[in-house]
């Protein structure tokens, strides 16, 4: 943990000052309000499944998010060289389609009909809709890295050497007892387990917690994929843009990640994405963060189990 706390403190002496950090809060304050008021994502994005402009749309809420907190940090630094800088644009606009792609992708919910003549349609639609990254980011980030990206990233941060893992198992632990306050709240419950049963244990003929264990894989899967591409990609990977500058736009666009989310976790996404984010920075690494973002998935879905079970 001390390992941690010192780059934190050395991130933030050389980083905060009241007006960015302020200017960034407020511009924060004000798309959190506008999304739960009008409910954005669930109630206006979301209403286009099925639809290839949902990705559009999806694309602008990041692209919003993204570059407000880019013009914030490098007008209020007057550090805007980057923005004259074609290549910026380039790596920019590809992660934020590759993020809007990711969102507004719906073919998975044709597939989950199609999969077992559509028997196990619940089952099928939770697993795929964790998976279908794989096309959505793996792909496209294949393709960019090895025929556009010429600078070593160790792809985006999957550092092959070993890293310290004890702080982060830490971090997991600390988070036990706010996870444990969180699962007595109505709107964690209204969310949480993600995976609330299926007919596919039936189907296949096995106990139930097999086709558990292998969604909560699936579900931890796609969490991987969140940190390769906003500790990888969008802190790691725009690093040589921004400095350390890329962690403020990077922790806007994660916070608009959570909007279809309970308010609570969105306001908790900003402070967890910036403690990852300055992690990630100074390691040039995204393994340890994916052990604090599936533990805790993993904690969640877990304590909702443990709620209902107590109440039925």
């Amino acid at each position: 943990m001390k390992k941690i706390w010192n780059s934190l403190k050395e991130h933030v002496k050389a980083d905060f000052d009241v007006k960015t950090y302020g200017f960034t809060a407020v511009f924060l304050v004000v798309i959190i309000a506008i999304n739960y008021r009008i409910n954005l994502e669930r109630g206006i994005i979301d209403s286009y499944r099925g639809n290839p402009i949902r990705i559009f749309w999806y694309f602008l809420l990041y692209a919003f998010a993204y570059y407000g907190g880019v013009f914030i940090y490098t007008l209020c630094k007057k550090e805007t060289s980057a923005l004259r800088t074609p290549t910026f644009w380039l790596y920019s606009l590809f992660i934020l389609g590759v993020l809007g792609l990711d969102g507004g992708f719906y073919a998975y919910n044709q597939w989950s009909k199609e999969l077992f003549d559509g028997q196990i349609y619940i089952f099928a639609f939770h697993c795929l809709s964790n998976l279908f990254s794989v096309l959505t980011v793996v792909l496209p980030f294949l393709v960019f890295y090895y025929f556009i990206d010429q600078q070593p990233s160790y792809f985006y941060g999957l550092r092959p050497q070993w890293f310290v893992v004890k702080p982060y198992l830490l971090l997991v632990v600390f988070m036990v007892p706010l996870i444990g306050w969180a699962s007595f709240q109505p709107d964690f419950l209204r969310s949480y387990p993600s995976y609330k049963g299926s007919n596919a244990a039936a189907f296949f003929g096995v106990s139930p917690w097999v086709t558990t264990l292998f969604y909560e894989v699936c579900y931890g899967f796609d969490f991987c994929i969140t940190e390769w591409l906003f500790r990888g990609f969008l802190t790691i990977g725009m690093a040589r843009f921004l400095g350390r500058g890329v962690i403020v736009p990077m922790v806007v666009c994660y916070a608009s990640l959570h909007f279809g989310k309970p308010l609570g976790e969105t306001i908790g996404s900003i402070f967890g994405g910036y403690i990852l984010g300055v992690l990630a920075l100074q390691t040039r690494s995204i393994w340890g963060g994916i052990i604090v973002h599936v533990g805790v998935a993993w904690l969640m879905d877990l304590a909702a189990w443990l709620q209902k079970a107590e109440i039925y």
